[in-house]
């Protein structure tokens, strides 16, 4: 189609188990934005259930990166910038999103959007990343699929009152994202870092971060040059790299 970022195929399917599952299958055909009308197996972080009912926006970019693991896993922020900069365009509301670590989108302070990482590759070297996204953007998941202490979710209908298609919302993020990701080739993850920060969720405030069968409780301070998340309580400051948070 006309006015779309050049070096990345357009994929948009009516049915498929799911986009990243889709984009697993076309390793080494190219770069691909892969949206699907309806998903009938998706998933979210390990291995949990992602509602995704007609009318949401559920995609994976696929990307031939050849990076180390960790540059790779840093994109997960790129994204969720792609993502803010697409809501902030589409809706005109910039004060009603926020950034949650280490990779949810929140409108009005409930989980609007939701990011998953898969890689391929071998060692420490990703040759191809998946980037799964998915957005309520007609329909928020009922209160009786959410495990115990979710937050809250909320639809961008429900956050604004306003209906975006899906093909929009692919449309505007193709190209936001490809501008977040020349930014980070260009300045390298310190920027893609400070402008994540600027709307960073609960930044300052007190959280807790569920780690396996053990928490930690204390104050979100920042994030460190990798994108680990410092916490600082009575025992100082905790660098952590993957959790659950809540608030």
């Amino acid at each position: 189609m006309a006015d779309w970022p050049a070096g990345v195929q357009r994929v948009v399917l009516d049915e498929v188990d799911s986009t990243s599952s889709e984009a697993r299958r076309r390793l080494g055909q190219g770069n691909a934005w892969i949206m699907a009308r309806v998903q009938t197996a998706a998933r979210g972080r390990r291995g949990r259930v992602w509602h995704a009912p007609s009318g949401n926006f559920m995609a994976s970019l696929l990307l031939q990166v050849n990076a180390p693991a960790q540059q790779a896993a840093q994109r997960s922020f790129v994204a969720a910038l792609a993502l803010f900069d697409t809501l902030v365009s589409l809706t005109g509301q910039p004060d009603i999103f926020t950034l949650k670590w280490p990779n949810d989108v929140l409108a009005r302070g409930q989980k609007l959007a939701g990011i998953l990482l898969e890689t391929s590759g071998s060692g420490a070297q990703v040759g191809h990343l998946i980037i799964g996204i998915g957005v309520n953007l007609g329909h928020a998941p009922g209160a009786e699929t959410l495990e115990t202490r979710a937050m809250p979710p909320i639809s961008l209908r429900q956050a604004t009152g306003q209906d975006i298609t899906s093909d929009d919302f692919l449309n505007t993020l193709a190209h936001a994202y490809q501008r977040r990701e020349a930014q980070f080739s260009n300045y390298g993850f310190q920027s893609i870092r400070a402008d994540w920060l600027a709307h960073a969720a609960n930044l300052g405030a007190t959280i807790t971060a569920r780690l396996g069968d053990r928490e930690i409780v204390g104050m979100f301070e920042t994030l460190d040059a990798d994108g680990a998340l410092l916490l600082r309580n009575a025992q100082g400051t905790q660098t952590i790299a993957a959790a659950d948070i809540y608030f």
